[in-house]
């Protein structure tokens, strides 16, 4: 059925969140066992927080990208983006900023929350790579002023780059189907997306572990782990294997 859908329902785009990356070992936030049951994401990740205790931030921040720097991407990326080579995903918005769409070969992808891939630095807009960050650690200073840099991550009190969520906004209401994956879909101004698609007539397909505030209106809801399904319904869609 979901494959059939993408098949059928073009041009498609995919919205995925944090459950499409635990596959690859990387914690959600909201779940029981989650990053927001060990952490309060109003002390290390929040812009107030930023300022109060940077030294704190970056302490939740370097294990997130010792995290990373082991987490390869899963069958769900590596579908998506055989999914897009074969013509039939437009492009990938994502509220994760680990960057393993991109490792997995997909091309269009729109970060609304920023990427963890870098660190900017606040005063003198100075931009350092993950990798040269990891050895500034435990408090990466900037080389040219000396400020604390911050992770290039949209924080908790911080709007969405503009063109970001322009971009975004304007390929889910030009999209046919909106295909949301391990996203619970409560966080906006992201969480509007699916809105928008059905707006403009178009329909939703939601593959996600737990309920979301969209499935009454999804055309299809399939309530599983991403990779899996998303490897099985990319396989079907290999040419001559879907009738």
């Amino acid at each position: 059925m979901l494959a059939e859908l993408i098949r059928d329902n073009q041009p498609c785009v995919a919205l995925t969140g944090a459950g499409v990356s635990t596959e690859s070992g990387i914690p959600d936030f909201r779940s029981a066992s989650g990053i927001w049951a060990q952490y309060d994401p109003y002390e290390v990740a929040s812009i107030e927080g930023f300022r109060r205790d940077p030294a704190r931030v970056w302490e939740f921040y370097g294990r997130r990208l010792g995290v990373l720097a082991e987490a390869r991407p899963n069958d769900g990326h590596l579908a998506l983006a055989a999914l897009e080579r074969r013509g039939l995903l437009e492009a990938v918005v994502t509220q994760n900023v680990d960057g393993l769409h991109q490792q997995a070969g997909s091309r269009e992808v729109v970060e609304v929350h920023g990427s963890i891939s870098s660190a900017s630095c606040p005063t003198c807009a100075r931009t350092e790579s993950r990798e040269r960050v990891a050895t500034l650690l435990p408090l990466p200073v900037c080389a040219g002023c000396g400020a604390v840099l911050k992770p290039d991550v949209v924080m908790f009190g911080e709007l969405l780059p503009a063109r970001t969520i322009e971009r975004a906004s304007a390929l889910v209401r030009s999209a046919a189907l909106l295909l949301v994956v391990g996203s619970s879909l409560e966080v906006w101004p992201v969480a509007g997306l699916p809105g928008e698609t059905l707006v403009e007539g178009g329909v939703i397909a939601i593959l996600n572990r737990d309920p979301t505030p969209y499935d009454d209106r999804a055309s299809l809801v399939v309530q599983a782990t991403a990779g899996p399904v998303l490897a099985a319904v990319a396989g079907l869609l290999e040419e001559g294997r879907l009738t």
